[in-house]
């Protein structure tokens, strides 16, 4: 992916790096993140707990994929918290091209596809591309739910990078080589830039 040049508190560009530093794009270490995490959640779940349960007549639903899966059709608010809180925990893992686990890192699909396959049993496309070509329906910026899939294209013209929306306008993403799985603001300048829409999987 193209990297944009980051700027510290200074102005001055610090290196070739995906985005800008921290206070600039909503940036924060892995330490940081883990410190406020059970705040960020306690939040998130309170924000997202009213959303409706899947209708009876229709929608996606997830079932279980294993012992740790769910054994019958889970209700949407339960699942969306459960790709959120999944999506957060993996904030500071790795970057790695062609990776899609924990242990062996992440590239952008890879991490969209395990915390969905993992929290809420949908098996998702592999690559960006597929993902932003699945047939879900689209949604506005303002309309964001957490779950969502957010797409970017940091190179210009077609999509070639994809995040998970978990609320209070961030996202979690793997975003680089010689990274880390990030948690970001879309209303930063950069992501702001190289927003390019966003789909609900979740229904």
């Amino acid at each position: 992916m193209t990297s944009a040049p980051a700027r510290g508190h200074t102005g001055r560009v610090k290196g070739d790096a995906h985005y800008l530093q921290f206070g600039r794009l909503g940036y924060a270490p892995a330490a940081v993140i883990r410190a406020v995490l059970p705040a960020l959640a306690c939040a998130l779940l309170a924000a997202c707990g009213g959303s409706a349960s899947i209708r009876a007549g229709g929608g996606s639903q997830a079932f279980g994929i294993g012992e740790e899966g769910y054994a019958e059709a889970t209700p949407l608010s339960a699942r969306s918290n459960d790709v959120l809180m999944r999506a957060i925990g993996l904030v500071g893992t790795p970057y790695r091209y062609g990776g899609n686990t924990p242990e062996a890192g992440f590239d952008c699909s890879g991490l969209v596809g395990f915390v969905f396959r993992d929290a809420a049993g949908l098996a998702l496309p592999r690559s960006t591309r597929e993902l932003i070509d699945i047939p879900a329906p689209s949604v506005k910026r303002d309309e964001l739910q957490p779950g969502d899939l957010v797409y970017f294209n940091p190179k210009g013209g077609k999509v070639s990078h994809v995040g998970i929306y978990v609320g209070e306008g961030r996202f979690v993403h793997a975003p680089s080589r010689g990274g880390t799985v990030r948690l970001d603001a879309l209303g930063s300048e950069y992501w702001n830039r190289h927003f390019a829409g966003a789909k609900r999987v979740l229904q």
